[in-house]
């Protein structure tokens, strides 16, 4: 199902509820309930619960994004280092070169095609590419170099295998769920304190009413949507997760 479609029905059916508990909840008191009568303390602490939310909403929201903007800098540094090393390569004879970047190729190649559905799917890497990268590292310290340039070519290849180690290392952290689930039992909970307090307030049946207390159900429920769709960020990215690989390996882009 698609996340849009999901945020429509969950925005819908969360305007359904609110409107209709605040139709029934008329019928029931009658014309006699006056809204003048709302006591003050009731409508002071409806203002603070509201400003409080929204405080715990724009920080929930802030740190979500800040973790998929970490996670798309993970992608970014790993895929530029891969490529870092497959340019330095050439430096090397043939057949260091050739074994270097069939290493490359093997790795890019196993993380875009298989490890990235299962790093969706179950928020870890796998042993697979482990593998590869310790199989990548053991063949780049492999040669000895012979000229200034290789030597200098050499150095960097290393240094980029650790580049590549520590970018993994912060993929596979990325791939989890940012929001802790006690964190999202606060965030419903008191979307429905929130809400729930507007019938405090003793609002009527009247369309401007009824419209606000839609528009301001459906806010809520897309915050939530938002908090929900940036926690996992190579999953619900606004962009192909994978596109670093595919911009520095275009071979890759089409399952190659």
């Amino acid at each position: 199902m698609s996340e849009w479609l999901v945020l429509t029905l969950a925005i819908l059916a969360t305007c359904a509820i609110v409107l209709l508990a605040a139709v029934v909840r008329q019928r029931r008191v009658g014309e006699e309930d006056d809204p003048s009568e709302t006591p003050d303390v009731i409508e002071y602490m409806t203002m603070m619960i509201g400003v409080v939310y929204a405080i715990v909403l724009g920080l929930a929201i802030a740190g979500v994004w800040e973790a998929r903007g970490e996670a798309d800098e993970w992608v970014r540094m790993e895929a530029q280092a891969l490529h870092e090393m497959d340019v330095r390569a050439e430096v090397f004879p043939a057949e260091t070169r050739d074994l270097i970047q069939a290493d490359i190729a093997a790795y890019v190649g196993y993380a875009v095609d298989e490890e990235w559905s299962h790093m969706v799917d179950h928020g870890e890497l796998t042993e697979r590419g482990d593998e590869l990268l310790t199989q990548l590292r053991t063949t780049v310290m492999a040669p000895e170099p012979g000229t200034v340039r290789e030597v200098q070519a050499y150095q960097g290849l290393v240094d980029q295998v650790a580049l590549v180690d520590e970018a993994r290392s912060g993929r596979g952290d990325s791939a989890q769920s940012t929001m802790p689930g006690v964190v999202w039992v606060g965030l419903i909970a008191g979307a429905a304190v929130t809400l729930g307090m507007v019938f405090a307030l003793q609002i009527q049946r009247s369309r401007r009413e009824l419209v606000l207390a839609g528009l301001f159900s459906a806010l809520i429920t897309f915050l939530l949507f938002l908090i929900w769709y940036f926690d996992d960020p190579f999953a619900h990215g606004l962009g192909d997760s994978t596109e670093a690989y595919m911009s520095f390996f275009p071979q890759f882009a089409d399952g190659g």
